[in-house]
Parts: structure tokens; C-alpha cells; sequence
């Protein structure tokens, strides 16, 4: 797998609602800003996960306009806009921001190392 298909499998990860499944793309040292937490250790990313699926059900996340600024044989980082829709207390929402992630290649995988996601100010 490519740092692109790397990506992919992130997103579809991400759209199982199964930390298993994500946490087999992150580096074990990944670190994660949202706007409104960080978190620096893998069951701070996990509970942050689980919080969002149980807060937004049936969420789907999504990448759009991705931008890779760089790219090496061991590291590889992105922009783009993320999406997501989904269900709070009933009702259907959607919402985007601003993301990026950081690849690195170890133990012959791209692993997901940093991902720092923003939500526009209102």
C-alpha cells in the first residue's frame, strides 16, 4: 500500500466505526489536534473516536481537494477539506473543515503519525 491508498484506508477505517480498524493505520506515537482537544497517546485517540461516533450516528467522513505538499520514501503529508455528515440526537447534520495528515513509513507500512483537524470559527 502507497501513502495515497494509505489515506483511503484511514477514511474507510475511519467509516467502519471500529477503532481496531484505525488504530492498524496509526504510528504507536500518533498524535492528534482537533480543535477542540489534543490527544497524545492511543486510548486518548480511541476514546476521542468513540465519543464522535457515539455523539454522531452513523457518520460518514470523507476528503475532498487533497493536496500532498510532500513526499519522501518515509514520510508523506497532506491537505485537504474533510466532510461529515450524520445523525445528533436525531437530527441529520453536515459540517467541514480543514485537515492534515502526516504519513510515515516504518516496519515496511505508511502509518498515519499526525492528523490536525480545524473547524471553521463561527
Amino acid at each position: 500500500m502507497n501513502y495515497i491508498e494509505a489515506l483511503q484506508a484511514y477514511i474507510d477505517a475511519t467509516n467502519s466505526h471500529d477503532f481496531n480498524n484505525v488504530k492498524d493505520l496509526l504510528h504507536p506515537n500518533a498524535v492528534y489536534w482537533f480543535t477542540d482537544q489534543s490527544c497524545t497517546s492511543l486510548e486518548e485517540i480511541e476514546r476521542y473516536f468513540n465519543n464522535a461516533w457515539d455523539t454522531i450516528k452513523n457518520e460518514v467522513y470523507s476528503a475532498k481537494d487533497v493536496q500532498w505538499l510532500t513526499v519522501s520514501d518515509t514520510s508523506a503529508a497532506c491537505i485537504y477539506t474533510y466532510h461529515y455528515e450524520g445523525y445528533y440526537k436525531g437530527k441529520f447534520i453536515s459540517g467541514s473543515g480543514r485537515a492534515t495528515n502526516v504519513f510515515t513509513f516504518a516496519d515496511h507500512k505508511w502509518k498515519l503519525i499526525h492528523e490536525h483537524l480545524s473547524s471553521p470559527v463561527e
